[in-house]
């Protein structure tokens, strides 16, 4: 086999299986070597590739799926100019036909007289293997499809070219790596540095799922729209009341726009002096990626609100127009005055200028969009919408009834409120029909 060949597709995470089979592929009929360490080696692999069909939900030929994970996880040049553009010109594409031919080398091999020589009968085990929902970790259902989707598209292939056009295919339609497969991310600190990480259970909820809101819902989508488009948009703010779907707006265009390529990076306020580091990371990349602080605001104490206001706009290196920011706030104006304030600016003789200060933040966000809490009868017309989409069995006059008594004990008028009726009403009629 060719494995030290690859010029183009190296430094594969979970890639020394691949290298023991190779290994193996090479030698396991070699009288030098011990056959019994031999099979020891191939059992192995067999419950490395079992482990990972269980960690990351794969199914039917799992060296097969294996090696497809492989392939769309490795960023290189060639993989990382394709992702949501689609085939690249240059001599990068032969580069990249040299180590799919490799690839498919070990697509194609054959097993079959590995298996008896080396009497491990339960590698056929790979070759048909079931998942079980609860067994990934690593992906959701989702990710796991199109990773096995792809294995069945190679496996149909009869050439290294028409594998290479497959591949290539799913860098354009989801891109590659971490970035291709997950559409929302944290920061995590490690010894090395700032490391993105993907958020693996993100809640499938879609702006068309927030009753009401048409107006701000709007404004969100038209500068959405046209960021993902690649034309000029502005950082946006979302203000207002509490529970009124601020939160939930920012996880529905993420996943409205996941297909179009955005991304989204949620970063909490003690990592805004990370944030030139994530930038440099994603700045190259063809994603469009959305910054997202939720529940932004500061007390008059905290300083982190300078990290912020120099990278949305003030420092020397222009911010990268493939990232936006995006926040949530209750506050207007982000940082906290009080009524104190105006008798300290009596002490302070450019008083204009620290009120200045303060301000300045919020208008660095080009968009503001309000969230106000709804009133009676638009949270009348919230909870109904949603009983009648959850299914709801209860008289109409009733069902308000009881709402009207939930929101006076549980936080008033709000969005949020009228879901957790909503759960609550759910618990209540599945433990009478489960008894």
């Amino acid at each position: 086999m060719r494995e030290k060949e690859l010029i183009v597709y190296t430094g594969f995470q979970d890639g020394d299986v691949l290298y023991d089979m190779a290994w193996l592929m090479e030698h396991y009929r070699d009288e030098f070597y011990n056959r019994e360490d031999m099979a020891a080696l191939f059992y192995r692999c067999i419950h490395k590739l079992i482990e990972l069909a269980g960690s990351h939900g794969f199914h039917g030929n799992v060296w097969h799926c294996y090696l497809a994970n492989l392939l769309v996880n490795n960023e290189n040049t060639y993989s990382k100019a394709c992702e949501i553009r689609g085939e690249t010109p240059g001599t990068i594409n032969r580069a990249a036909l040299h180590d799919i031919e490799i690839f498919k080398e070990f697509y194609d091999y054959d097993f079959a007289d590995m298996i008896n020589t080396l009497k491990a009968p339960e590698f056929e085990l790979l070759l048909h293997y079931e998942s079980s929902s609860s067994e990934s970790r690593v992906y959701n259902a989702r990710i796991c499809a199109r990773i096995c989707c792809l294995a069945e598209k190679m496996k149909e292939d009869r050439s290294a070219e028409e594998m290479k056009a497959t591949l290539t295919g799913f860098y354009k339609d989801y891109g590659v790596g971490k970035f291709g497969l997950h559409k929302s991310f944290r920061l995590v600190r490690r010894e090395n540095g700032v490391e993105i990480e993907p958020i693996l259970n993100i809640a499938h909820v879609y702006l068309k799922d927030l009753v009401g809101y048409e107006i701000p819902k709007k404004k969100l989508i038209e500068n959405t729209e046209a960021f993902v488009a690649g034309r000029k948009a502005n950082n946006c703010l979302l203000y207002g009341d509490a529970g009124t779907g601020k939160s939930s707006s920012i996880k529905g265009i993420a996943n409205e726009y996941y297909e179009k390529g955005l991304r989204i990076i949620e970063v909490y306020k003690h990592q805004f002096q990370d944030l030139n580091e994530v930038i440099s990371q994603i700045k190259n990349r063809n994603y469009r990626f959305i910054i997202y602080m939720d529940d932004l605001s500061f007390e008059d104490f905290e300083i982190e609100y300078k990290y912020l206001k120099a990278v949305i706009e003030g420092g020397l290196e222009k911010k990268p127009e493939n990232v936006l920011i995006y926040a949530t706030s209750n506050r207007r104006h982000l940082v906290r005055e009080k009524f104190s304030d105006k008798e300290d600016r009596r002490d302070d003789l450019h008083a204009g200028d620290t009120v200045q200060e303060k301000l300045s933040l919020v208008s660095r966000f080009g968009v503001t969009i309000f969230f106000g809490a709804p009133d009676k009868k638009e949270f009348q017309n919230i909870v109904t919408t949603l009983a009648q989409r959850y299914g709801i069995r209860m008289e109409k006059e009733r069902l308000l009834l009881e709402a009207n008594r939930w929101e006076l004990a549980h936080g008033g008028l709000s969005g949020r409120t009228a879901q957790q009726f909503m759960d609550y009403l759910l618990g209540v009629q599945e433990a009478c029909t489960a008894n």
